[in-house]
């Protein structure tokens, strides 16, 4: 096993879990956790939900959550490799940090959050805690999947500390206020290095990104020419291909060598200096943080509001709001299994409103679809 850095999350000081478990004797604890998630109903169901593009309106080319999730976790080890950090930890993160994304990707998880807001509001980090933490239901002594202190903190933090008006209950014991450890910090950017150039490839096959658009922004038309000059014969889509593969692994490379010169000038020394440290110490190169940032942008002017985009959000809109409706209206609509969940008190409309939020947020695009379809004969 190779060995960590002081500032590394050490499994061997984990915080241990909510409810006592003998340890695995041929795993460490986040093995562990990294195997409960994989196994968790919630990881399956991304398989069927929505990166980008619509997964029961396109081919199976397309990122799904499920295969997007795996790409974070891919570079998030890479990156922790070479930082010596915990490399199975920063993949519990990567592997669950979108496990509480609803349907139809940020559009349904702007529908839901439209829909719960006299309720307090939907957030798909909250919701993925609430999933580890209590809503799946695999062993008999726990409900949840009874993660380590260290991964529910990571899951919970890896965008940074909790803003104003988190839920004491849900986040009050993972010290909130802090930062997370080094590895749920590489876990956030490694998401962003991710989607940002998959989103491109996918978009470029879906016909709603041309070559000639992309070649607009100046870092890919750049690489793109030394792709061709260095192999004249490849196909359009060969160089395509090559041409992110090295976007991506210049991003990589620019984050392990950054990060390693900040965590030197900081002078950390364990993990709880990295958590109390006043910003966080996993970062791009002010450059290629530009850079980053202009992807994005570029990427929201001529993709994420394209109209087929549009439509896609529309048809979101339309199948959320018509489920939750029915459902706050109607509640033996919900599945037996749900309807079991609902609060005692029928005058409890915000548990109710929970029960019904959990539930939608469980759908996957083509469950959803369905269910809108039974219940309102449209398809």
């Amino acid at each position: 096993m190779v060995k960590l850095a002081p500032y590394a999350t050490h499994w061997k000081n984990s915080k241990g879990r909510f409810f006592a478990e003998p340890e695995a004797s041929e795993r460490t604890p986040f093995q562990r956790d990294r195997d409960r998630i994989i196994h968790a109903d919630a990881f399956r169901k991304m398989q069927y939900k929505t990166q980008v593009y619509a997964n029961q309106d396109s081919s199976d080319h397309y990122r799904t959550r499920l295969t997007h999730s795996m790409e974070v976790a891919q570079v998030c080890r890479s990156i922790c490799r070479a930082l010596n950090l915990d490399e199975d930890l920063g993949e519990c993160v990567a592997l669950a940090h979108d496990l509480g994304h609803t349907p139809f990707g940020h559009a349904g998880e702007d529908a839901l959050n439209a829909c719960m807001a006299p309720y307090g509001g939907y957030r798909h980090n909250d919701q993925t805690l609430k999933i580890v933490r209590s809503l799946e239901c695999r062993y008999p002594n726990f409900d949840g999947l009874n993660l380590t202190w260290e991964a529910l903190e990571g899951i919970a933090k890896h965008n940074g500390p909790c803003k104003e008006g988190y839920d004491e209950a849900l986040y009050g014991d993972l010290e909130p206020t802090t930062f997370s450890g080094l590895e749920a910090q590489v876990a956030a950017l490694a998401d962003d290095i991710a989607y940002n150039h998959h989103d491109i490839d996918d978009s470029l096959h879906m016909g709603s990104l041309s070559l000639r658009t992309i070649c607009q922004f100046e870092p890919f038309a750049r690489t793109f020419s030394e792709v061709e000059s260095s192999f004249p014969k490849a196909s359009e889509r060969r160089l395509i291909k090559e041409t992110l593969r090295r976007m991506l692994d210049r991003a990589v490379k620019d984050l392990i060598k950054t990060s390693k010169q900040r965590l030197k000038n900081s002078g950390v020394k364990t993990v709880e200096d990295v958590r109390n440290y006043h910003e966080p110490l996993i970062a791009f190169s002010e450059p290629m943080a530009a850079l980053m940032k202009d992807m994005k942008a570029f990427m929201f002017e001529h993709v994420y509001r394209h109209y087929q985009m549009n439509r896609a959000a529309f048809r979101a809109y339309r199948v959320i709001e018509g489920l939750f409706e029915t459902y706050m209206k109607h509640r033996r609509m919900l599945s037996s299994e749900h309807q079991l969940n609902l609060p005692e008190d029928k005058e409890d409309i915000h548990g109710k409103a929970q029960v019904v939020a959990n539930y939608i947020a469980g759908l996957t695009d083509r469950s959803a679809v369905q269910e809108h379809a039974r219940l309102f004969g449209i398809r």
